[in-house]
């Protein structure tokens, strides 16, 4: 006993703890599951993913982590929700904070089944990399804000930051570092977002970039019907193939659940699979696309929605755009 906390503790100081094994999924035997628990401390890593930087997460072959972008947008975050819950699978989400003002039950039903939440700015503002630093600060701010009251507990939230469209700047980096946010970038995307893209083709852009390098950060959004589709495809593959899932946590004491509450019928909801069918088959939302080398100081990628996608249409019965 002694030797094991002795261990913990080296751990703990070196910025990684010891990864807990997942939980058997008991609602489903062969279900891909979530192999163990990875705790980083934010004083040990400030920037992650090769896709940008030189440092990503210490994951073991064949290991990945799921993370989702973009959202709370019903009714494709419930199911995508439904779905990792049906096979005992434990994701990362990246929340904009004005969708989270808009569906704070969803982000709640997030947190309490298990996932870790981040923030990814308060309204996703195009060529982020562009911005004053008194906007970027401001965004920064108002997204943790905005998730902070959603999800009703500021201890819930945990200390993790993506960039809107990957647009990054050293003074931006450094202003995440002193504010004790991890700044992540990914290993692998799978550019799930690609006007016409379907499921099939992003299951399979994602399973040859993640089989290239064997490990990693996966990058997806929950904002969209086909990432919705292609998610139990993408499991089932990922299983195939001998992946394991890595929940990732940040060191520190989180409430084990925040009170549920009550959806309204006009700002916050909830879906069944049955929605897809009723859903857009697919999205009309326009992008702007960067292409830089990906390296330390240029985005891998960057995307800017603008207009109104169908699936936004769809999901808010009303105009809805990021600025």
């Amino acid at each position: 006993m002694l030797r094991f906390t002795i261990a913990l503790f080296v751990c703990t100081l070196a910025g990684v703890s010891i990864s807990a094994a997942a939980e058997t999924c008991s609602i489903n035997p062969d279900a891909l599951g979530t192999s163990r628990v990875l705790t980083i401390n934010p004083d040990e890593f400030s920037l992650l993913g090769t896709m940008q930087y030189k440092q990503t997460l210490p994951l073991k072959d064949h290991e990945v982590v799921l993370t989702f972008d973009d959202g709370p947008l019903p009714p494709f975050t419930d199911i995508i929700l439904d779905t990792l819950a049906s096979q005992c699978v434990k994701a990362t989400y990246f929340l904009v904070g004005q969708m989270a003002s808009a569906y704070p039950s969803v982000v709640r039903r997030i947190f309490n089944e298990g996932h870790t939440i981040g923030t990814h700015s308060q309204n996703h503002p195009r060529a982020f990399e562009r911005l004053p630093m008194a906007r970027v600060e401001r965004e920064v701010d108002g997204g943790i804000n905005s998730v902070t009251t959603a999800i009703g507990d500021a201890k819930a939230l945990s200390p993790f930051f993506r960039l809107p469209g990957f647009g990054r700047t050293n003074a931006i980096e450094r202003f995440l570092e002193n504010k004790q946010l991890v700044t992540w970038s990914a290993d692998v995307d799978t550019d799930d977002w690609w006007r016409g893209s379907t499921p099939e083709a992003i299951v399979e852009r994602a399973m040859r970039r993640l089989n290239a390098k064997g490990r990693g950060i996966i990058l997806m959004h929950d904002i969209h019907r086909k990432t919705a589709i292609a998610l139990p495809i993408l499991l089932k593959e990922l299983k195939a193939n001998g992946y394991s899932v890595v929940h990732v946590v940040a060191a520190g004491e989180q409430p084990k659940s925040v009170p549920e509450i009550m959806a309204s019928p006009t700002t916050d909801g909830t879906a069944s699979a049955t929605a897809l069918a009723s859903a857009p088959s697919s999205a009309s939302q326009s992008h702007r696309t960067k292409r830089h080398s990906a390296g330390k100081h240029h985005p891998a990628h960057s995307y800017y929605p603008s207009g109104l996608s169908e699936d936004r249409m769809f999901a808010f019965g009303q105009k809805w755009t990021f600025p």
